[in-house]
């Protein structure tokens, strides 16, 4: 539903913007014909004067609402041949909202008759006021741009900052938006985002550490567990990029020897994989007779 919605929306202001081009008439010159025909009734500054003007804004609205959606359309349409396309269209959409908005005002402004060059002076004027008391929005702003132009993380990236892990899905002018496995958000200040890991870079190890018994045969167990991992490979290869492969011995627990096995992974995978690695230890320790201990509680009956 909310796709044919944009679809209609698109084809009608793409019939817009053709048919003010091939006419000539944009938003201030129908007003303008309008203006002139109802003044010769009610006088220049008359009803149906404030009535065109009215009338030739909402025109300029819709004309500058239409460009903007043919531009997202076709920024959306590029994002979507990668991560790093995605990134970069999205933050290009957002600032074509930002200033095709201010074109629209300055338009408007026009068309009731204010003096769009002294209005741009006071303008001026005030943003450098207002900027002394937004360098945090400056900082934001700027921090943006160089993440996009840096590479440091795109749309799509999981990332982890401040031990919230979660998917990058929107790089915007003043903020990221991450998304966690729950689908819960966090909205971050771009000038907030520092020493955050980049999960996404390379490629992820699921990794299962589990105690044996002290009298486990070592190069047994190597043995099993080398036979053992191309099968596993073979009936998990959608979780697993390679074979698992057992590292050695990781810790000489109070009552197990403590081993480490690993597997390559996508890092969107990297939980799953590491479940399923294991259930699939446990399965080959049971089949072959490998013991892993477990706490024991002896209770001796008294008399």
């Amino acid at each position: 539903m909310k796709k044919n919605k944009s679809t209609i929306g698109l084809i009608i202001s793409v019939l817009l913007i053709v048919s003010i081009a091939f006419t000539g008439n944009i938003p201030g010159s129908v007003g303008e014909e309008i203006k002139n025909l109802s003044a010769k009734m009610a006088g220049e500054g008359g009803i149906a004067g404030i009535f065109a003007k009215i009338l030739a804004s909402v025109f300029a609205g819709a004309f500058v609402y239409a460009v903007y959606t043919v531009i997202k359309f076709i920024l959306t349409s590029i994002g979507r041949k990668s991560n790093r396309a995605a990134t970069v269209t999205k933050l290009f959409s957002a600032l074509a909202k930002y200033i095709i908005g201010i074109i629209g005002i300055i338009w408007i402004l026009g068309i009731f008759g204010l003096d769009i060059k002294s209005s741009l002076a006071g303008v001026g004027i005030l943003g450098l006021i207002i900027g002394f008391g937004a360098q945090s929005l400056i900082e934001d702003v700027i921090t943006g741009a160089f993440v996009i132009l840096e590479g440091q993380y795109n749309v799509g990236d999981i990332i982890i900052l401040d031990e919230f892990r979660g998917t990058v899905r929107e790089i915007g002018v003043r903020t990221t938006t991450i998304e966690d496995a729950g689908g819960n958000l966090k909205i971050v200040n771009n000038s907030d985002i520092r020493n955050f890991q980049n999960r996404s870079r390379n490629t992820s190890k699921a990794a299962c550490v589990v105690g044996v018994s002290y009298s486990t045969d070592l190069d047994y167990l190597t043995k099993c567990l080398n036979d053992a991992f191309p099968e596993i490979y073979g009936r998990h290869s959608e979780l697993f990029l390679s074979s698992p492969v057992y590292l050695g011995v990781e810790e000489f627990a109070g009552s197990s020897i403590n081993i480490k096995i690993v597997a390559d992974c996508e890092e969107t995978k990297v939980f799953s994989a590491q479940r399923t690695l294991n259930y699939e230890i446990k399965k080959l320790f049971d089949k072959k007779g490998i013991e892993i201990p477990f706490p024991q509680l002896v209770v001796y009956k008294g008399e």
